[in-house]
């Protein structure tokens, strides 16, 4: 099946197959680990899992690079103000953005390349530029790139050179940084200031410093995947002046085309309005998870607009998640409970069409709301099925062993075998089961929340009240 993505490039949909004809090579933004990761991050990185698997879901190879921003201004201020080296303040934020991704059941990258170990191949890249007429140094010790020496700057984010009012650094501070030879030019190395940058600073042939935020990502991902790439990821807010810089700094080193397909994720909204902690509407995934919800539920939610369209995340939402994989947990167990039956035409026209669907809706620009589509209406048609005693054992497994091969692709369904309740909230059950008998309403919704405060909730089946995790 042909796969295709949307090229922000291009402004089109395009089909996609790797460059060497063996493997995709995919760069993506990773986080800046100055604090926790919030919730409109993961909305990236969860859409960018969802490339990933869907990729090898259709049978392709993945190299994936994610960087590790450990030099900017905001980990080198954090830093200065605790009065700490640049590792010891960001290393607890690197350590608990892995356990995220655990959690969020984030495929690994192949690689997690830290801007600190890749100075010297920054350096190498400043050079190269200069050398070839593409950068320059100023007094004060700073290089910067010259975009008018190169005329295709803009085309990715479809700007015109002469619309640039500003510099294309995405730092304000270097507004007043009068040396540069045009406002737009931005930054490769900055000098080191010592009221600024405290003892934090490398050696380069240039001076004292630090390289550009920009210039950190076009160093690793030449010296990791090469100078031409198929796909570059990031949020829609790295578009410029971000990925338009990577862009002329790589092939006005390399002199090759830097990628060869671009996918930007649109922003994430809460309740319609800009996440922002003045606001009182940020959250980090830890903020979520203390309010009871589950990294499960939360990269449900995350991932089931479409990556091109604002998402806007709400508790209403995050409630609708946690019915939706209630939903399919209950078909799931249901499923694993048919015993013999006999086949039906039905059951099997059903898995196969609804397997097109999901298949057909994935290789168009990962369409993820269609795929889910597909989903719950073979949910809702399983259901339906084995309320008229129309599926068999044999193809109980066969839907089961369906929604897992989808699953490598969501790493969301709750496919796992019943947990068995810790035997504790077993003893509760039985003695909210034996208030209720004795009337005493008071005692038996104190057990009830006692045991909805573990993780629990409790259903009632034909055969008696059981425990089911939340």
């Amino acid at each position: 099946m042909k796969f295709f993505l949307y090229n922000t490039e291009t402004r089109k949909k395009e089909e996609v197959t790797p460059l060497d004809g063996k493997k995709f090579r995919i760069y993506t933004c990773g986080p800046t680990i100055y604090d926790f990761a919030h919730i409109g991050n993961f909305r990236t990185y969860i859409f960018e899992d969802i490339l990933r698997r869907a990729l090898q879901f259709f049978g392709f190879r993945v190299e994936q690079v994610m960087n590790i921003t450990d030099i900017d201004d905001k980990t080198m201020l954090g830093a200065i103000k605790k009065g700490i080296s640049l590792k010891s303040y960001t290393e607890p934020y690197k350590l608990a953005f892995f356990e995220d991704l655990k959690a969020l059941n984030i495929e690994p990258a192949e690689h997690y390349p830290a801007a600190t170990d890749y100075i010297p191949d920054m350096i190498h890249v400043i050079e190269g530029l200069i050398k070839k007429g593409y950068a320059y140094k100023t007094d004060t010790g700073s290089v910067y790139f010259s975009i008018r020496h190169f005329p295709k700057y803009g085309r990715l984010s479809h700007l015109k050179m002469d619309e640039l009012k500003s510099n294309a650094s995405g730092d304000l501070s270097e507004a007043d940084e009068y040396d540069k030879e045009n406002i737009s030019d931005f930054v490769l190395w900055k000098a080191y200031d010592p009221k600024r940058d405290g003892n934090i600073f490398w050696e380069s042939p240039f001076g004292p410093g630090r390289p550009g935020w920009h210039l950190e990502c076009s160093a690793m991902a030449m010296k990791i995947l090469g100078p031409s790439i198929d796909i570059h990821c990031g949020g829609i807010d790295n578009l410029f002046p971000h990925h338009e810089n990577e862009i002329a700094q790589c092939e006005c080193y390399s002199g090759h085309t830097f990628v060869a397909h671009w996918l930007h994720a649109e922003h994430l909204l809460v309740d319609h309005k800009k996440m922002s902690k003045s606001l009182g509407n940020f959250y980090t995934f830890r903020d979520l998870i203390k309010k009871g919800y589950s990294a499960q539920e939360l990269r449900y939610l995350l991932l089931s607009s479409h990556y091109r369209t604002q998402l806007n995340f709400t508790f209403a939402g995050l409630d609708g998640a946690r019915a939706a994989l209630r939903r399919i947990a209950d078909l799931v167990d249901r499923l694993r409970e048919i015993r013999g039956g006999k086949t039906a035409d039905e059951t099997a026209l059903a898995l196969k069409k609804s397997d097109e669907e999901f298949k057909a809706a994935l290789a168009d620009d990962l369409n993820i709301s269609v795929a889910l589509a597909a989903l719950f209406d073979l949910v809702r048609e399983l259901n339906s099925l084995a309320d008229a005693g129309k599926i068999s054992e044999k193809e109980a497994q066969t839907a089961l062993k369906q929604l897992e091969a989808w699953d490598r692709v969501l790493g969301v369904l709750p496919l796992h075998l019943k947990e068995e309740a810790p035997l504790r909230l077993q003893t509760l059950l039985e003695e909210r089961e034996k208030a209720r008998k004795e009337r005493n309403f008071s005692l038996s919704d104190q057990l009830r929340d006692q045991i909805f405060v573990e993780g629990y909730i409790i259903e009632d089946t034909p055969n008696g009240a059981r425990l089911k995790k939340r």
